[in-house]
């Protein structure tokens, strides 16, 4: 499968930063993020660094990457600006 756009492939999992305006539009993509997560029942790793939120979209149970992952972190684009 083709990477999604700004995602690289880091160890077996989809990962891209992502930097907001301030820490609040983080907070909230992170709410954003969230949802859609919980809608899937498939959740990423979630890192925060005061304006930047990191990424990590793998399949624990399944050792790897799915098709789910390469889904989900395409559609996180969309979440960046509500």
């Amino acid at each position: 499968m083709q990477l999604p756009e700004g995602y690289i492939d880091s160890q077996g999992a989809l990962e891209r930063t992502f930097e907001l305006p301030s820490f609040r539009d983080a907070i909230a993509f992170v709410g954003r993020v969230a949802d859609l997560a919980e809608e899937a029942n498939h959740h990423p790793d979630i890192t925060i660094s005061y304006k930047k939120v990191t990424l990590r979209w793998t399949t624990h149970s399944a050792g790897g990457l799915t098709d789910l992952d390469y889904e989900l972190a395409s559609r996180t684009d969309a979440l960046v600006e509500p």
